[in-house]
């Protein structure tokens, strides 16, 4: 399916609320990630992110509608050298190969725009979706941490993917 990654617009909002606000998304993120997801939710987010040079956070466009997001977030300090990738698609868009292919698109971004020497990402050890879109995009399976998370009630295992420069 073709999708395009684009940066995040006031617009977009209510796209960003429709596919946001799903508990199948939410359970395999962090507790940051708000839900139920509101309109004013995803102004807040939009409003935040819309300033970073470079972008940062991209929609995932698909048909006009923004239908996911996956972004790269900076760390500072002795991790200075990584970003960490992360990422939703709205749930009628699994299993057509997008975010595979949106992850290898914003690694290629973030090596080329941060002076970075390693991208990762901490799928949920339960969300197997995640990984094998991981390790379809490159990401290689570098540490899992047992009972790590606590989400709804359960702890889960945490694994460390990532992509070297």
């Amino acid at each position: 399916m073709l999708f395009k990654l684009r940066p995040w617009q006031i617009e977009d909002a209510e796209d960003l609320a429709k596919y946001a606000n799903n508990p199948n998304i939410a359970n395999f993120l962090t507790n940051g990630f708000p839900h139920p997801y509101t309109i004013e939710n995803a102004k807040s987010f939009i409003n935040t992110i819309k300033e970073h040079n470079p972008t940062q956070i991209f929609a995932i466009e698909v048909h006009g509608e923004a239908v996911g997001s996956i972004g790269l977030h900076p760390q500072s300090d002795i991790m200075e050298k990584n970003l960490e990738l992360g990422y939703f698609l709205g749930e009628p868009f699994w299993n057509k190969g997008i975010i595979s292919k949106a992850i290898v698109e914003i690694t290629n971004h973030g090596f080329k725009n941060f002076d970075v020497v390693r991208i990762f990402a901490r799928p949920f050890g339960n969300n197997i979706a995640s990984q094998k879109a991981l390790e379809k995009a490159g990401f290689i399976l570098e540490a899992k941490i047992e009972k790590n998370i606590y989400k709804n009630g359960a702890f889960l295992d945490e694994l460390i993917y990532a992509v070297r420069k």
